[in-house]
Order: structure tokens, then sequence, then C-alpha cells
């Protein structure tokens, strides 16, 4: 069973207890319907491999199809596993994130290997990705006191304005020296 076209062609194979998926080409959004196509006719096993190692683009058409595929086969009781991609494919898996969602194994034996015996990514593997957190800066005290609060609208406008000014007169000096954010300007009715 398979599809073929001159930018990609897939073979799949079935067996007891795995169904075997080799896609050659690239998996773009004008092939990804052959890709589609092959792993929705996979029947249920309990493991569903998609060989990579022919394959030389995988667009983000290619990404949301092996999302879909992951979770029709989960639902099913199954396992998508990615088999020996190529390394500009496994830079997209990884960039995408999606090598912690599906497994992704690299064997150098028979394309039959099951996954029971086929090594998997560890947890010190997955790790080993730098990992960057940024968080969104806080305001420190000083600088939240500089920012102008609004309140009630005040029943004068030279209270408002007033209020809005430092009470000594001169800048803060706690504060570091920044321009002056701009004044509330009142308009009478």
């Amino acid at each position: 069973m398979g599809e073929r076209s001159d930018r990609f062609h897939v073979r799949v194979s079935v067996g007891d207890h795995g169904v075997d998926v080799h896609a050659v080409g690239e998996i773009d959004i004008a092939t990804v319907g052959a890709l589609r196509s092959a792993l929705w006719a996979a029947p249920a096993r309990p493991v569903l491999r998609l060989h990579l190692s022919g394959v030389r683009l995988l667009s983000a058409a290619g990404v949301r199809a092996l999302v879909a595929a992951h979770r029709r086969v989960r639902t099913r009781g199954g396992e998508l596993v990615l088999v020996d991609p190529e390394p500009v494919v496994a830079r997209v898996l990884r960039v995408t994130g999606l090598h912690r969602v599906i497994p992704v194994v690299e064997t150098s034996g028979p394309a039959s290997a099951s996954p029971a015996t086929t090594p998997r990514p560890t947890a010190a593997v997955a790790t080993a990705q730098p990992t960057v957190a940024v968080a969104a800066p806080q305001p420190t005290a000083a600088v939240a006191a500089a920012q102008p609060t609004v309140a009630a609208p005040a029943p004068q406008p030279s209270v408002a304005v007033a209020a809005a000014q430092p009470s000594s007169g001169g800048p803060d000096r706690s504060a570091p020296a920044r321009p002056e954010p701009p004044q509330p300007v009142l308009l009478a009715a």
C-alpha cells in the first residue's frame, strides 16, 4: 500500500504489532495530503512507526499532520513513533518541541524494530537541551511609586494637579533620574 508523486511518496507495511510508514521526499502543503491519507488509512495497531530517514523537508503543514496523527493514534490506544529523522527534520522537531510530545528514535537496526527494543530518549537527553526562561521584569518599589495613579475624579481640578506634583516642590531623589511623565490635563466642562 502506498502513494507516489514526483516530490513525495509513502509506503505502508502492516505487521502483527505495528504499522511501518516509510516517507520519502518533501512534506509540505502540496504533499501533506498523501502523508495524512497514509497515516489515517493505517490499521489500528499498538505502534505506528513513521520512518523519516528519506524526508528532506518538514513544513508547518507536516508538523500539523504529525500532531493530528499523534492525537488520533493515542485515542485509538496506540503510539506514534518517529524513526530516524534526517538532521533538518530533527531540527524542526526540536524547534517546535514536537520531540517532547512524540517519541523520536534513531535506529541502526532493522526497520521493524519494536519500541520495546528501540532506544527511546531518556529524561537526561531531553533535559540536555538548553533551557532559557525569561521572566517579565517586575517594577521596583521606586519605579512603582513614581508611576502616577489615577483615583476617582477630584471635585476641583487644582487638587488633582497638586496631587500629581511632588510634595517637596523638587524632584524625588530616591528614584533614578528619569524624564518626568506627562502630567494629566483636566478639562473643565
